[in-house]
């Protein structure tokens, strides 16, 4: 299937927001790239998260919210460590509910990490047959 299973699924939007968050990425750290980084890394999961879901439905998987997702993506062996996303998910709860110059220096800090393993799930979806 490769590239046709992300078309079905319309992943485009996940693919623009990765890059979005790429381009943020590979500016001089600021409060402005943080901020920013911090943005596309917000809308990058959730994309993650809703392109999964639509996949797994594909293959006739259901799933009712993000942890369950990332749980079953494991199934699909596009998710490695179900754990891992839920990081990501509660460093996406922390910069969503308040703004503190500590925590989003935290967040930004697993920014690149986080970038990787978007790629990863990615070209696993690629794969997809």
């Amino acid at each position: 299937m490769s590239w046709k299973i992300l078309q079905k699924v319309e992943a485009q939007s996940l693919l623009d927001a990765h890059a979005a968050l790429q381009r943020s990425l590979a500016q001089p750290e600021n409060e402005f790239t943080r901020n920013s980084s911090i943005q596309c890394f917000q809308f990058t999961l959730e994309l993650v998260w809703k392109t999964l879901k639509r996949v797994l439905e594909v293959y006739g998987v259901e799933v009712t919210n993000s942890r369950d997702t990332f749980r079953a993506g494991v199934k699909i062996k596009v998710i490695d460590s179900p754990e891992l996303w839920f990081s990501y998910l509660e460093l996406r709860n922390l910069s969503s509910h308040t703004y503190k110059e500590q925590t989003a220096r935290k967040i930004y800090a697993e920014l690149r990490q986080f970038d990787d393993h978007v790629k990863l799930v990615v070209e696993r979806l690629k794969l997809l047959n």
